[in-house]
């Protein structure tokens, strides 16, 4: 788990979680091993890309009573649906449910940089790296090379 590897459904993996705003760019990304639950990484998040009236959008696996709670803290609108097993079923916003297929679109592009989609590399620093080095090649817009 130091280097970002667990084993998760028979083979090590690692997990990148990244809070992105409604433009598709990243605010925050950290890898965990790939046995680490995604929602027990949800504070740490939200911890600093969060502020009052924005809205905080993310599928069923966030839908738990500790992340819901910190959300309503922070005075945040929460759109996440809840599970089908809840109880109480919440009421959610579906149209801007809809704009959560932006972190999809984030993962595909950075899918297509090879070595992080298979990661190569043993240390977590450098994969960390490489991970910020392709984040912030998808956010600048594409310019043209001097040569």
């Amino acid at each position: 788990m130091g280097q970002g590897i667990g084993k998760s459904r028979g083979e090590f993996t690692s997990k990148i979680h990244v809070a992105t705003d409604e433009n598709g760019k990243a605010m925050c990304v950290f890898i965990t091993g790939g046995n680490v639950y995604d929602s027990t990484q949800a504070e740490k998040l939200l911890h600093n890309t969060i502020h009052e009236g924005v809205y905080v959008i993310g599928d069923k696996t966030f839908d738990s009573e500790q992340i819901l709670k910190y959300i309503e803290k922070n005075r945040v609108i929460c759109v996440i649906p809840p599970r089908k097993n809840r109880k109480e079923q919440r009421e959610y916003h579906k149209d801007i449910y809809k704009n959560r297929n932006q972190i999809e679109r984030f993962f595909n592009r950075l899918k297509q940089f090879r070595r992080i989609a298979t990661r190569y590399d043993k240390l977590l620093f450098s994969f960390l790296s490489l991970v910020q080095l392709a984040v912030v090649l998808i956010t600048i817009p594409k310019f043209p090379l001097i040569v």
